[in-house]
C-alpha cells in the first residue's frame, strides 16, 4: 500500500474501489498490510481528496481491460456512463465515487438483465433498479458494468454456457463459485474492491470460499429490499469482500430501519471485546459424507484457532434429515427454475430449447412438470419444519462451524449447467452440502479464508448463526481476522 498515492493509483493497477459505509472519520489500518487496499480505504482517500472519483473509476477501468480476458468476471461494461458520473461528481453517500459491480441477475437501469442465459441475451436494458441496487446507489458507488453468474444463478459454478466460464485468480482451470463468481473474481484479483453479490443457497460464501474472500450472507429481512419472511423467500444481497470492515460497513449502508423491520438495526459492528463463545462443530455434508482432506484441515484448523481464543467448542450433528432436506431443497429450487423457462418460452413465442437455455435449468423444470400434484407444496412444508428445527439448535450453541464446500474448488466442468442432470444432480449434492440450510431458516451466515490448499487454492469455514444474530458473526470474524489475517493473501492472476 506504500505506492497508493494519486500517481501511484494512476500508473498501476493496484487496487481501488469499494468505500465504508460510516464516519467521516479517518479509519484505522486493516489488521495486516493488503497487497490492494480494501473498500473503507479507498472511500477515505476519496473524501480525503487523495484521488479523485475519476482517477478510482478510471483505474478500475484500465484494470478491467487488463484482467477481464483472462478471468471473464464482467457481461456488459458500462464505462461511459461510469465515467460521466465520476467526472460530474456530486456522489454524497459514504461510498461515494467507489467504483462497484452488480451482479447480473438484478437490474440496474440503462443496463440489461441477461441472467447468464442465451434466452436474455437481447434483452433490452432494465428502466428501473432493483430495490436492493437502489439502496447500493443511494450509497454512492458508480457501476462500472455488470458482474457474470451463472444461468439464472442455480449453480454453485460460474460457467454459463451462453458467455463462457468466469476463471478463478488463484487458479484459472477452477471455478470462481457461484453464483456471484464473477463478483469475487473481480474482488480477488483486485479489479475492485467490493462487488454486488446474492445468496440463495451458499451463492456469497461459495464463491468467497473459492476466491479466498470474506463473503457474508446476512439474515432474510435486513437489509434493503428484503421484505418477504416466508421460508420460500431464499435469496438475499450483499456483497463479496477482502475485508470485515467494508462488509460490516455495507450492511450498515443498506440495512433496513423502517417500522416493518423484522430485526432492530445494529448498525456499523465494529471490532471489541469478543464475548466466549460456545461453538458446534459441522463436519459430515448433508450428504453425509466426511469433508475432503484439505477442507477438514481448514476446519480442524479453524477449530484450533478458535479454542486458542478461549471460545467453548464441541461436536455438532445435523438438526434435520439433511437427505430429505437436499430433496425438498432442490424441489423448490426446481420449481424457481420452471417458472424462468416458462418465462423465457414467453418471450420466445415458442417452448425453450437448448439454443436459448441450458440442459440444468431445462431439468429441473422437466422435474417440475413430472412431479405429482402438490409435490412443491409439500416440500415447502417440511422446509418450513427444518427451519424450526435449525432455529431450536441454537438453544445449545451461539454459532456452528463447518466447511462450506465439501472439496476445495471444484476443477472448471466438474458441475457445469452440460453435465447431464443425473449425474450433476448427484455431483451438486456431494459438492454443496453445507450451505442451503441458512437460507431456508432466513440466518445469517459467512465464509471466512482460513486456509488455502498445498496447491494454493483457498478453503473457506463457514459460521453460521441464528436468524437475526448478525452482530455476533461479525464480531467473531474481525477476531478471526486479526488472528489470522488473510488480506496480504495475493492470486497469481492480479490486478497488482
Amino acid at each position: 500500500m506504500t505506492d497508493f498515492t494519486r500517481r501511484g493509483l494512476m500508473a498501476a493497477s493496484a487496487a481501488v474501489a469499494a468505500v465504508p459505509a460510516i464516519a467521516h472519520a479517518k479509519p484505522k489500518a486493516p489488521p495486516a498490510a493488503p497487497w490492494t487496499p480494501d473498500a473503507t480505504t479507498v472511500a477515505a482517500m476519496i473524501r480525503n481528496k487523495e484521488i479523485s472519483q475519476l482517477e478510482a473509476v478510471e483505474a478500475a477501468i484500465r484494470r478491467t481491460e487488463a484482467l477481464q480476458p483472462t478471468l471473464n468476471f464482467m457481461v456488459n461494461s458500462d464505462f461511459d456512463r461510469a465515467m460521466d458520473a465520476a467526472r460530474k461528481g456530486g456522489q454524497t453517500g459514504p461510498f461515494a465515487g467507489v467504483p462497484f459491480l452488480i451482479k447480473d441477475l438484478y437490474d440496474y437501469a440503462g443496463t440489461p438483465t441477461r441472467n447468464g442465459s442465451a434466452g436474455s441475451y437481447n434483452a433490452p436494458p432494465a428502466t428501473t433498479n432493483e430495490a436492493w441496487v437502489e439502496g447500493a446507489l443511494k450509497a454512492g458507488f458508480i457501476v462500472i458494468g455488470k458482474s457474470s453468474s451463472p444461468e439464472f444463478g442455480y449453480l454453485p459454478t460460474t460457467e454459463p454456457l451462453a458467455y463462457g466460464p468466469t476463471r478463478n485468480p488463484w487458479n484459472t482451470g477452477h471455478s470462481s463459485g457461484g453464483s456471484s463468481g464473477g463478483a469475487a473474481a473481480a474482488v480477488a484479483a483486485g479489479v475492485v474492491s467490493i462487488a454486488h453479490a446474492s445468496d440463495g443457497g451458499g451463492s456469497i460464501r461459495i464463491p468467497a470460499a473459492c476466491c479466498g474472500l470474506f463473503g457474508f450472507k446476512p439474515s432474510r429481512g435486513r437489509l434493503t429490499g428484503s421484505t418477504d419472511m416466508k421460508v420460500v423467500a431464499l435469496s438475499v444481497n450483499h456483497v463479496e469482500t477482502r475485508s470485515v470492515r467494508d462488509s460490516a460497513a455495507m450492511f450498515a449502508a443498506t440495512e433496513r430501519t423502517d417500522a416493518d423491520a423484522p430485526y432492530p438495526a445494529i448498525g456499523f459492528i465494529q471490532p471489541g471485546r469478543m464475548k466466549k463463545l460456545r461453538i458446534g462443530v459441522l463436519s459430515t455434508s448433508g450428504s453425509g459424507r466426511e469433508p475432503d482432506p484439505e477442507v477438514r484441515a481448514g476446519l480442524d484448523g479453524a477449530v484450533k484457532l478458535l479454542r486458542s481464543l478461549g471460545h467453548r467448542v464441541s461436536e455438532a450433528k445435523w438438526p434435520i434429515d439433511s437427505a430429505r432436506f437436499g430433496q425438498d431443497f432442490l424441489t423448490l429450487w426446481s420449481a424457481g427454475a420452471a417458472m424462468d423457462i416458462a418465462a423465457v418460452s414467453k418471450a420466445l413465442g415458442r417452448p425453450a430449447d437448448r439454443s436459448m437455455a441450458e440442459p440444468f435449468s431445462l431439468g429441473m423444470a422437466e422435474l417440475i412438470a413430472k412431479a405429482p400434484a402438490g409435490a412443491v407444496d409439500a416440500a415447502i412444508g417440511r422446509l418450513a419444519q427444518a427451519s424450526a428445527a435449525y432455529d431450536a439448535w441454537f438453544a445449545g450453541y451461539d454459532v456452528i462451524v463447518s466447511p462450506v464446500l465439501r472439496t476445495p474448488p471444484a476443477p472448471l466442468g466438474y458441475v457445469s449447467g452440460d453435465v447431464p442432470f443425473a449425474t450433476l444432480s448427484e455431483r451438486l449434492t456431494d459438492y454443496v452440502g453445507y450451505t442451503p440450510l441458512e437460507n431456508v431458516a432466513g440466518a445469517p451466515a459467512m465464509s471466512v479464508p482460513l486456509h488455502w490448499t498445498a496447491d494454493g487454492l483457498p478453503v473457506g469455514v463457514q459460521f453460521a448463526a441464528r436468524a437475526g444474530n448478525d452482530a455476533v458473526l461479525f464480531q467473531l470474524a474481525y477476531q478471526l481476522e486479526a488472528a489470522q489475517p488473510w488480506a496480504e493473501r495475493k492470486p497469481g492472476v492480479s490486478a497488482g
